[in-house]
C-alpha cells in the first residue's frame, strides 16, 4: 500500500529526492515518515510530517539538508535530500501513523513501505 522509489547512487553533496505513493487506500489522515536502515544498525528516525503538513520533524543529523512534504492529491510523501554525506548511506522506510500528529517512534507506525537504497559515494 505503500511504495517507495527514487533512491540511488549519488556522490558526496548531491541530492535525491524520494517518494512514497500510497495505493489502495488514503493516507490523508495520518502522520507520514521516514526512516532509514544502515546494515547492522537499526533501524532510526529521519523525518516526519503530520497529516496536515503543517508540522514537520527531522533527526539532528539531516536537520536543514533533508526536507519532508506531502501532496494530499497525489496521496504521496516526498523526501528531499541536498548535500548528502556517506553517513546517509542506508534503505529509507516511509512509514504511516495514525492518531499521532508525527512521530519518531518506529513502533507508532501502522504501515511501511518496501524501502528504497539510497547510496552515496565519498
Amino acid at each position: 500500500q505503500l511504495q517507495a522509489s527514487g533512491g540511488g547512487l549519488v556522490q558526496a553533496g548531491g541530492s535525491l529526492r524520494l517518494s512514497c505513493a500510497a495505493s489502495g487506500r488514503t493516507f490523508s489522515s495520518y502522520a507520514m515518515g521516514w526512516f532509514r536502515q544502515a546494515p547492522g544498525k537499526e533501524r532510526e528516525f529521519v523525518a516526519a510530517i503530520s497529516w496536515s503538513g503543517g508540522s514537520t520533524y527531522y533527526a539532528d543529523s539531516v536537520k536543514g539538508r533533508f526536507t519532508i512534504s506531502r501532496d494530499k492529491a497525489k496521496n504521496t510523501v516526498y523526501l528531499q535530500m541536498n548535500n548528502l554525506k556517506p553517513e546517509d548511506t542506508a534503505v529509507y522506510y516511509c512509514g504511516a501513523a495514525e492518531g499521532v500528529v508525527g512521530s519518531r517512534i518506529r513502533d507508532e507506525y501502522d504501515y511501511w513501505g518496501q524501502g528504497t537504497q539510497v547510496t552515496v559515494s565519498s
